[in-house]
């Protein structure tokens, strides 16, 4: 299917919706706020930054927090659910915030209660909130984002509840406000949606087919962000490895590794020294791709390649498309290729008719490879997709038992992997203070290792977005510590 690009006329429309909420907000005696609660992954991170830059151009003040700064304990006056739908604890979460609103509506009736994203795009789930929470006014899905300005519109200007869903493949909209949360480091969509129908994965059924952006406009993205200073980028898709198959031009398809070299071709000498990417499918990771990183300093040492199980039979049943064999070549091809990189991983435990002897493979697996990070998950059953029918569901205290078996073993790998670390001098782009200490300050790696480390007589507004030699003094399971050396010019 090829990408549609939504219309100039649709763009003119909702821009017009933009300035009549921002005419009625600016006759406020006080500028109104709003507060985005984002749930899942740096997908829903990202379109959250559009939300954003929407709401703030129709008058919007946006705080942390729906009882922020000056509302005292008070509520703001929209909050806006963007939600995830990945696995059930998300969405019980959802549920719960959107449940404890109640009494704020009934406080504040002027209070507008939003949600979108993956979520709304179940219809079961968009029955559930329209009868059970009455205090939610607007609903909307992640194939019509874009449309924010016309639902809250509705909502505010007409006072009428609004549930606005697409049952279509969505339109990419290019040219969206975005108020990004860093301005040093940034997310850059480059395709939307999912054809690789895992039996597990919902993501095929909410955010819809693959629909990759043009290159044209992804690169002048890029090299905006980068005249504006941004030191590191992370191109984002559900599958990024099958960018441009589904453009319809044949002079606009081409493939990811091409797209990367563009990227850092563009980019060089400016201030973006560090590219990455997420997420990489096993089966469409090329030789080409993997050329490209090694041949390119601006791409980061670090991979994160989705394994999900060990076992071929269980990868079978999850449609992943590769054996446990053709995995284990690739990770092989790659650490010849890139020595030293960094590999991260994520792992499913209980998946329907994983046996004992499954889950033996997956921790031989485990073992062998010695990944340097694993997200771990027990398997989540999803409303309409094939495993969630499967007859042959795990009993909870065996997918319980191997999480635990899963998760002691991989730390102990995390935690050997950091400590080989101590003792030498990595570059660090610092991120700010250290949540869990706020002596220190904290960053990443190029192999995206979280560093926390001092630096004396340096203040942590100053070091924000900037470079770091940091010496590794101690390691723990999921971070470093240590010390900096010296900086780049402050």
């Amino acid at each position: 299917m090829a990408t549609r690009i939504v219309s100039q006329e649709e763009r003119e429309k909702q821009n017009y919706y933009m300035q009549c909420v921002r005419d009625f907000n600016s006759g406020r005696a006080v500028r109104p706020a709003a507060c985005i609660k984002t749930f899942g992954c740096q997908m829903n991170e990202h379109d959250s930054e559009k939300l954003a830059g929407m709401l703030e151009r129709m008058g919007y003040e946006l705080v942390p927090d729906e009882t922020a700064g000056k509302y005292e304990g008070r509520f703001c006056d929209l909050i806006l659910f963007n939600t995830c739908c990945i696995r059930e604890n998300a969405e019980e979460k959802v549920f719960g915030h959107i449940g404890a609103l109640k009494g704020a509506k009934r406080e504040k009736p002027e209070l507008l209660t939003a949600v979108c994203g993956c979520m709304t795009e179940q219809p079961h789930v968009v029955e559930e909130i329209k009868r059970k929470y009455q205090n939610v006014d607007i609903i909307f899905g992640t194939h019509n984002l874009h449309r924010l300005p016309e639902f809250l519109y509705g909502a505010l200007i007409d006072g009428r509840r609004v549930c606005e869903l697409s049952h279509t493949e969505g339109e990419v909209a290019e040219g969206l406000p975005v108020k990004r949360a860093s301005a040093w480091k940034a997310w850059v969509t480059i395709m939307y949606g999912c054809n690789n129908f895992c039996t597990y994965c919902i993501v095929p059924y909410v955010r819809g087919r693959e629909r990759s952006r043009r290159r044209s406009n992804i690169l002048q993205e890029i090299e905006e962000l980068a005249a504006g200073g941004v030191r590191e980028i992370t191109l984002l898709g559900q599958n990024v490895n099958s960018y441009g198959r589904d453009l319809e031009e044949p002079e606009q398809r081409e493939s990811f590794a091409a797209l990367l070299s563009a990227v850092c071709e563009r980019t060089a000498g400016s201030s973006l020294r560090r590219i990455r990417f997420m997420t990489s499918h096993p089966k469409d990771l090329s030789e080409e791709l993997i050329e490209v990183m090694a041949k390119y300093p601006s791409v980061c040492n670090q991979l994160h390649l989705p394994v999900q199980s060990g076992s071929t039979e269980i990868l079978r049943r999850m449609n992943r498309r590769y054996t446990r064999e053709q995995y284990i070549s690739l990770v092989e091809k790659i650490r010849d290729r890139i020595p030293g990189i960094t590999l991260s991983t994520d792992l499913i435990t209980g998946f329907p008719g994983e046996t004992e002897e499954d889950f033996r493979e997956t921790l031989e697996l485990v073992r062998m490879l010695r990944f340097d990070m694993a997200y771990t998950f027990i398997y989540s059953p999803r409303v309409g997709t094939p495993a969630a029918a499967d007859p042959d569901q795990v009993a909870e205290e065996l997918v319980k038992d191997r999480f635990s078996r899963l998760l002691e073993l991989q730390n102990a790998i995390s935690r050997e992997k950091n400590e080989a670390c101590t003792g030498k001098t990595f570059e660090v782009l610092c991120e700010g203070v250290s949540r869990t200490n706020p002596a220190r300050l904290t960053g990443r790696t190029e192999g995206n290792k979280i560093v926390n480390f001092t630096a004396d007589g340096i203040c942590a507004a100053d070091a924000e977005g900037k470079f770091a030699k940091v010496y590794i003094d101690a390691a723990q399971t999921w971070s470093l510590e240590g010390r900096a050396l010296e900086w780049e010019e402050l």
